[in-house]
């Protein structure tokens, strides 16, 4: 996507399933292998009631979204901050949102506001994120 395509307050919205496969591929290329996000038993056992998505793993959605789809191919990662809010749980669909905010084209660089929203509407991340197209 050309900058010049981008506007202030242009929106950008996919779904996405966060998968069994995604946790555990997450998970072993990482290292964070946390019960919680890998075994059922003991997140039952935890105050989520059941396994949930790694923060992170959520963040990584934004970021395949960024350099994929919205801007899209090319599309540099400058900087991400994030609030976690509530979990994502394993199977669950959830939506991710952009929103652009500003925009400096002689630098080539676009700040998003950027979501991650559950089935019920909660927000499970919210945050910014800078990115050079």
């Amino acid at each position: 996507m050309n900058i010049d395509e981008i506007y202030v307050g242009q929106e950008y919205e996919v779904k996405r399933i966060v998968t069994d496969d995604m946790v555990k591929l997450f998970a072993e290329a990482t290292g964070d292998k946390n019960p919680v996000h890998l075994d059922e038993e003991y997140a039952k056992k935890t105050i989520f009631g059941g396994r949930i998505a790694h923060g992170i793993l959520s963040l990584g959605i934004i970021s395949a979204v960024l350099g994929t789809e919205f801007p899209g191919a090319g599309t540099i990662y400058l900087m991400q901050n994030a609030k976690f809010k509530r979990p994502v749980y394993v199977g669950e669909e959830v939506t991710v949102k952009l929103v652009v905010k500003e925009i400096d084209k002689e630098k080539r660089r676009v700040l998003l506001d950027t979501f991650v929203i559950k089935q019920n509407g909660d927000y499970a991340i919210e945050g910014e994120a800078l990115v050079k197209i």
